[in-house]
């Protein structure tokens, strides 16, 4: 049996367009879809580290000035598995 990414089970009497939304919905949480598109095509290791630096030297960069950073830098040093 496969990886089930989102199921939604239709309630009596709902519409297909409520049960729709609620997929897309589902699915947007689970954050499946940007982990499709970043793997789309293959990139070399190198590659993902420069662009785990580059993002971590922005959001220090934003620190400076004031502004807050949406991503913690935890997050984006996660192995890509």
């Amino acid at each position: 049996m496969g990886i089930v990414l989102a199921s939604v089970y239709g309630r009596v009497g709902e519409d297909i367009q409520s049960l729709l939304k609620r997929f897309k919905r589902k699915v947007e949480a689970s954050g499946h879809i940007p982990e499709l598109k970043d793997r789309r095509y293959y990139k070399k290791p190198s590659t993902i580290k420069r662009e785990q630096r580059n993002k971590i030297e922005y959001g220090l960069e934003l620190e400076k000035k004031g502004i807050v950073f949406p991503i913690k830098p935890k997050k984006l040093l996660k192995s890509r598995d």
